[in-house]
């Protein structure tokens, strides 16, 4: 009898410990967080609108911070105002010359930009260790107009802007490894190859590519489904200090967790629907801005803050402007963190860098 009673209270802890990780994350809201909103922390050019934020990436110094901005579509709707995605979404720079790179110090000031004309939608972006820049084109083959030298690539830039490579056929949708289609992200390995997360749409590739350096196509793993190693448009990927590999599985609302050499190890529900992710020590960072009353009922859309030993969520900052009941995705989709500890949310509908200020330990 002793051991059958012990048995059950095992038995329900592991549930009550199974429901508190299945647990929306509004109950994490009750609680107060650790950031506080700053607006208005970019400062762009004098003449330049806000356009849509792609991917964030904290420089490796932590003395400023790089952002995708994309050249701004004709219509401008208000910030936070619930609407329509703006016209030209999903190939807003196809007929600009706007640099859509840029580098922000830690005051929101613009430190340089290039870039413009060599993209159609420039979505990912990361930096390896020599501090070369690494920014995908994720717009959808039927925005490429035929003949375009843009879109299904990855383009490598030096500190200073010069292009120095790119992975992928420019132009040319594909699933070999001499082509990509809609690569969404980019990150690096301990050995220092590039990742690629190939497909930000649930019908596009949906593999992760790995290349050497110099743009040598290595291997690959990844099919369209459901099942663990299938995926439903990647939409981000990112590797910790041991090499694990972390895959935001957006349309299948979690996040798939891989050994270096690309094997499955698990799956986390807990993050809400995974479109960014930031890793640092044992810390992890992820970007919710599609949750809502038809992709991910139960949760709300925000920053979601864990521990990558135990996939514990710890802290949650909620959106203020989230809205279960609008489908089209209105938070951070991409989220960085500076020296200081303070966050970044890279916002494409409302079209806003957002600073959340770490304010208590």
């Amino acid at each position: 009898m002793k051991h059958a009673t012990s048995f059950g209270r095992l038995t329900r802890a592991l549930v009550l410990a199974a429901a508190l990780l299945s647990l929306p994350t509004a109950a994490l809201a009750q609680h107060p967080s650790r950031y506080r909103l700053a607006d208005d922390w970019a400062k762009l050019p004098a003449g330049r609108k806000t356009a849509a934020v792609g991917k964030l990436v904290t420089a490796p110094d932590g003395q400023s911070i790089w952002a995708i901005i994309r050249c701004a579509p004709p219509e401008e709707p208000s910030l936070h105002a619930p609407r329509k995605l703006p016209g030209l979404f999903g190939y807003e720079c196809l007929n600009s010359k706007l640099d859509p790179i840029i580098q922000f110090d830690l005051d929101g000031n613009v430190i340089k930009s290039f870039g413009g004309g060599l993209f159609i939608w420039p979505h990912g972006m990361g930096i390896d260790r020599d501090g070369n820049i690494w920014v995908t084109d994720a717009v959808s083959p039927r925005f490429i107009p035929k003949g375009d030298k843009r879109g299904a690539q990855v383009v490598k830039f030096s500190p200073d802007g010069k292009l120095l490579l790119r992975l992928g056929t420019p132009g040319e949708a594909g699933n070999d490894p001499a082509h990509l289609s809609t690569p969404s992200d980019v990150a690096f390995t301990r050995d220092g190859d590039i990742l690629v997360a190939d497909g930000h749409n649930p019908a596009d590739n949906n593999r992760i590519v790995r290349f050497t350096l110099d743009g040598k196509y290595v291997s690959e793993f990844g099919k369209t489904g459901y099942a663990p190693k299938e995926f439903r448009g990647i939409h981000a990927i990112a590797t910790d200090d041991d090499g694990r590999i972390y895959v935001a599985d957006r349309y299948n609302n979690r996040i798939q967790i891989f050994k270096p050499d690309g094997s499955y190890v698990t799956s986390w529900l807990q993050f809400g629907r995974p479109s960014g992710i930031f890793i640092r020590g044992s810390d992890m960072y992820v970007a919710d801005s599609e949750s809502d009353n038809v992709e991910n009922p139960g949760f709300e859309m925000g920053i979601r803050i864990g521990d990558i030993a135990t996939g514990w969520v710890r802290d949650f900052i909620l959106y203020p402007w989230g809205d279960p009941r609008t489908t089209q995705g209105t938070a951070a989709e991409f989220v960085t963190v500076d020296k200081a500890g303070n966050i970044y949310g890279g916002e494409p509908v409302p079209r806003n860098i957002q600073k959340y200020i770490r304010v208590h330990p």
